[in-house]
């Protein structure tokens, strides 16, 4: 990406001394830290992958960082998302996270997207960076920001975790680059998609692989080294072997020119189930007889709970042994069914359909909720 920084910034005297030991590489120098400097990132998520890559970017001297989240900090969320502290539990993530960027680097400047990405917004916020790095934990976000990159021919650093596993690669690098629709062309079901709440996350694993996408945000800026552009990088814990497979590059899967509702690309059975916006449901909690059933753990909804939900996780509808209690305390009452951030109750609504129980899902779950009550506060 050299050719893009005709105009390099100076580095004072400070930072010479800050990035000494960037500047002591033959790789990197001088002229690389000021191509660093000069560059910005944009950052989708600030969770377990965003923790490192932001964390890792600011240190590293890039001069502008983005980022985009909506959600808050919960103490579930410290066991692996290290730019979070304990005094920001039910605070707004970005701002947890631009306030420990400006302490590893005051010298950044820090854009605060606090939103959900989506195709309404997508490319008026990807096309002032330079390049984007996907943290997302979801299919419809990382089709979005694929799409969204080859349509502003924008670098696209990829991570994904779950478990004891993770992956990363490099999309869109230049026109002969495989994306995302290279190595997935189609969506997979809903019912394949564990987050990390269901399926789990060993901590250190967001660790490794955001530290990678940091890295190959870094090398691709100073055009050093060779970057995972067409290799995706697979890395278990478990065996502690990483192994690579080659993404080769399709002409269809770049004949991308707009962007389109990706949840319901990605979920194609959701168009049959029946949804409402947090802000909606808010509106006729209090006016109306609902029945509103929480599909998350026990733990999670101790921890924080909606006061006349009834709790059934979504194990014991998949399994069929809170069916008969649903209907029992249905009534002919309308159904409304929330989680965490709208997915596992989607995949709630879906089961229960099978038994003839309708309902409607509550978009953004939870976190969406009490977002829109904390916004609704003077």
């Amino acid at each position: 990406m050299k050719e893009n920084y005709k105009n390099h910034l100076k580095l004072n005297e400070r930072e010479l001394y800050r990035y000494a030991r960037h500047i002591s590489l033959k790789e990197i120098g001088i002229n690389g830290q000021k191509l660093l400097k000069s560059s910005s990132v944009l950052c989708i998520g600030s969770g377990g992958l965003g923790s490192p890559v932001l964390m890792y970017l600011a240190a590293a001297g890039i001069g502008r960082i983005g980022i985009v989240d909506f959600d808050v900090v919960e103490l579930s969320n410290l066991q692996r998302q290290i730019i979070h502290g304990v005094s920001w539990l039910g605070k707004s993530k970005i701002d947890s996270a631009k306030a420990s960027i400006l302490e590893i680097n005051p010298d950044c400047q820090v854009d605060i997207f606090n939103q959900i990405i989506n195709k309404d917004n997508a490319l008026k916020i990807i096309q002032k960076y330079d390049l984007v790095c996907d943290c997302t934990d979801n299919f419809p976000s990382r089709y979005l920001i694929n799409d969204a990159s080859v349509i502003l021919n924008k670098p696209y650093i990829y991570g994904s975790i779950g478990g004891f596993e993770g992956h990363t690669t490099v999309f869109n690098l230049n026109c002969d680059s495989p994306n995302l629709r290279d190595l997935i062309p189609e969506p997979p079901d809903l019912g394949l998609i564990p987050s990390c709440s269901e399926s789990g996350v060993i901590g250190v694993i967001p660790g490794i692989i955001g530290s990678i996408q940091a890295t190959e945000v870094i090398k691709i800026i100073t055009d050093i080294g060779n970057t995972l552009d067409g290799r995706l990088l697979i890395f278990n814990a478990l065996s502690m072997k990483f192994k690579e497979l080659n993404i080769p590059s399709t002409k269809k899967a770049k004949d991308i020119n707009s962007l389109i509702e990706y949840e319901g690309f990605c979920f194609h059975e959701k168009a049959a189930i029946k949804k409402i916006s947090a802000k909606e449901f808010l509106a006729i909690i209090e006016k109306e007889d609902i029945l509103l059933i929480d599909v998350r753990t026990e733990l999670e909804y101790k921890n924080n709970y909606i006061e006349k939900s009834k709790l059934f996780p979504l194990e014991e509808i998949e399994n069929g042994t809170a069916i008969n209690a649903i209907k029992q305390i249905s009534n002919n009452k309308q159904i409304y069914v929330h989680c965490k951030s709208g997915k596992r109750s989607l995949k709630a609504l879906m089961k229960l359909k099978d038994f003839g129980i309708l309902g409607t899902n509550i978009e953004g779950g939870i976190d969406a909720i009490n977002q829109e009550i904390l916004n609704s506060k003077p």
